[in-house]
């Protein structure tokens, strides 16, 4: 579990598509430079450092399916990455929930300077997430935590603003117009979802669900008068 809350810029010092090494097991790996102050505490396994490290740098296994779902796949040496570690007990919570499963990518469309902070509005790549992003709600962003700022559910776009103090200290700003992010929408819209949707469809055609009972009730209430 993450806040969302970048703690370090690192850097793509190696990529390789088929790593035969011990720790690259045959598949995409990812080197990550330039992050020894992430590294103080981190130990094999951990959601940060999936297959190896050192003292400036670790490396990551990329899945099928990581590939599909992230920008991960495009990236190149000498392209900047946002690192945050796992969170741990006794901080503040400063992001949101933040889980680290991309759910999609979203393409930027436009930038735009208000000031000193910078407004970007970007396309799903997935329209189908848009149910789950609301304005005023939480988004995170190539793993940063985000405020949206306006939606269109029709044609599958929201927008967010970034302050002066975020600019310096994502990679978000680097991003040009036509480059994919990471984008994972808020956990709690799509349980709530489940629950809401269990509710009143019911687990089968025959079991029926919540808002069916309740007609029949009424129904049933309204023949014995």
């Amino acid at each position: 579990m993450f806040t969302g809350i970048v703690e370090h810029v690192g850097t793509v010092i190696e990529i390789h598509e088929l790593d035969k090494s011990a720790s690259g097991g045959g598949g995409w790996s990812l080197k990550i430079g330039d992050c020894e102050v992430i590294l103080t505490d981190a130990h094999l396994g951990d959601s940060i450092s999936v297959n190896e490290f050192e003292k400036s740098w670790f490396k990551i296994g990329l899945a099928p399916e990581t590939l599909r779902r992230t920008n991960l796949g495009e990236l190149k040496v000498g392209d900047k990455v946002n690192l945050e570690r796992a969170v741990s007990a006794g901080i503040r919570f400063g992001g949101h929930f933040v889980q680290g499963h991309v759910d999609t990518t979203a393409t930027i469309i436009s930038k735009t300077p208000d000031g000193n902070s910078l407004y970007i509005k970007m396309a799903l790549t997935d329209p189908s997430y848009i149910k789950y992003i609301i304005p005023k709600g939480y988004i995170s962003i190539d793993g940063t935590s985000l405020t949206i700022i306006d939606v269109n559910d029709a044609e599958a776009w929201f927008t967010i603003m970034l302050v002066a103090y975020t600019q310096e200290h994502v990679i978000f700003p680097l991003k040009e117009i036509g480059d994919k992010a990471n984008i994972e929408v808020d956990m709690l819209g799509k349980y709530v979802e489940k629950i809401v949707s269990g509710m009143l469809k019911g687990d089968s055609e025959e079991a029926g669900g919540y808002l069916e009972s309740i007609v029949r009730k009424y129904v049933d209430s309204r023949g014995k008068t």
